[in-house]
């Protein structure tokens, strides 16, 4: 069973994204911030990482940079889930070693189509 992080902020969209993901077969793990979820990454790699941008502590710039340095980082397949969806900003994130972006808010088949742009679903 592939595994993935859900790193949001918002209890409301860590919820609405584990109903998803568990429906696509994910076992799922949550994180308020990245900070907590470097944490988890570094007990246990997910497959994919489902990253907010804006979070407190460390928001998910600071985390996909840190992630990428860290023993097996490069492995997850990293979707950001944002409301920010300038091409600066999109750009910023693919350079970050993001491999896909989606916008807040987004359903059941966009993710499907995201995860299997990265080859996890």
């Amino acid at each position: 069973m592939k595994t993935c992080l859900i790193v949001d902020d918002s209890r409301v969209i860590r919820k609405v994204s584990r109903h998803l993901l568990e429906g696509m077969g994910f076992a799922v793990e949550e994180a308020a911030d990245g900070k907590i979820a470097l944490e988890q990454c570094e007990q246990q790699m997910p497959d994919v990482v489902l990253l907010d941008w804006n979070m407190p502590v460390m928001n998910g710039m600071e985390f996909i940079e840190t992630l990428r340095k860290l023993p097996g980082g490069d492995a997850p397949r990293v979707v950001f889930c944002t409301t920010e969806n300038d091409i600066e900003h999109i750009r910023a994130a693919i350079d970050a070693g993001a491999d896909e972006y989606v916008m807040k808010p987004f359903d059941r088949e966009t993710l499907h189509i995201k995860l299997q742009l990265v080859g996890m679903a």
